[in-house]
């Protein structure tokens, strides 16, 4: 949830995205359009990705609105971690948001399993290399040869992009990840 933009329902998925980008150290000072060129190719490739179940372990813990996570991939070995105390307080967040024909109740879990399971795939080389074609980010060239780059961030809007595709969602998940990371780092006031 670090490094989310502000959760303003009012902009789309993409400018949410862009603004990610733009906030994730290396991109700096990049473009404007260029970053939307990555956000728009990292969204469609994570939209187009063939729905697959997570074959990773899933472990439950609870302890993610500390470490400000819903869900986390982790390849050696292979495990999926919920963190159930972010999951109920992502759906009370929905509820008190209004947003629940965007995010019906139980689509957080599975959000983040599709979510997870798009991080997974995209630690599979051919799907990995695809991606990076798509995004289209050359860092070195030399004649006909070219070497393409990773663009940090662009796996996130790619994973939440799979999640609001497969689970049939109104909105992206990066909308409810940016009101969930607000809400949990605003100062608590007294009364």
């Amino acid at each position: 949830m670090t490094g989310a933009p502000a959760a303003d329902a009012a902009v789309d998925d993409v400018d949410l995205a862009v603004r990610l980008l733009a906030r994730t150290p290396t991109h700096e000072g990049r473009d404007p359009g260029l970053l939307r060129h990555w956000a728009l190719a990292a969204d469609a490739f994570g939209a187009a990705l063939a729905a697959r179940p997570c074959r990773a372990r899933i472990v439950e813990r609870d302890d993610g609105l500390d470490r400000l996570l819903l869900a986390r991939y982790r390849s050696r070995p292979a495990t999926v971690e919920l963190y159930t105390d972010t999951i109920e307080r992502a759906e009370a967040l929905i509820d008190a948001r209004g947003w629940r024909s965007w995010y019906p109740a139980g689509s957080v879990r599975a959000a983040a399993l599709a979510h997870e399971a798009a991080h997974e795939a995209l630690h599979d080389a051919p799907v990995r290399a695809a991606f990076k074609e798509a995004l289209g980010h050359t860092v070195l060239r030399a004649g006909r040869f070219r070497v393409l780059g990773h663009v940090a961030g662009a796996e996130e809007i790619a994973a939440h992009a799979h999640a609001r595709t497969v689970c049939g969602l109104g909105r992206s998940p990066l909308l409810l990840t940016a009101a969930l990371a607000a809400a949990v780092t605003a100062p608590r006031r007294e009364n």
